[in-house]
């Protein structure tokens, strides 16, 4: 019996193997890249509106 015992533990250890590469390896929906370009368009657009003012500052002086 306790040799059967001793036996689970790898059997067991393989089951969980199993199932934990069945979970990491599963297809996952793409989330896409939508969200993250809008922001950056809007950084950019940001940035861009800060240089104007800057050199717009700069030349009234």
């Amino acid at each position: 019996m306790a040799a059967l015992a001793w036996l689970m533990i790898p059997l067991m250890a393989a089951i969980g193997a199993g199932v934990w590469g069945s979970w990491a390896g599963r297809n996952r929906k793409a989330a896409g890249d939508g969200v993250e370009l809008a922001g950056y368009t809007r950084f950019r657009e940001a940035m861009e509106r800060t240089e104007v003012r800057e050199k717009s500052h700069s030349d009234a002086r």
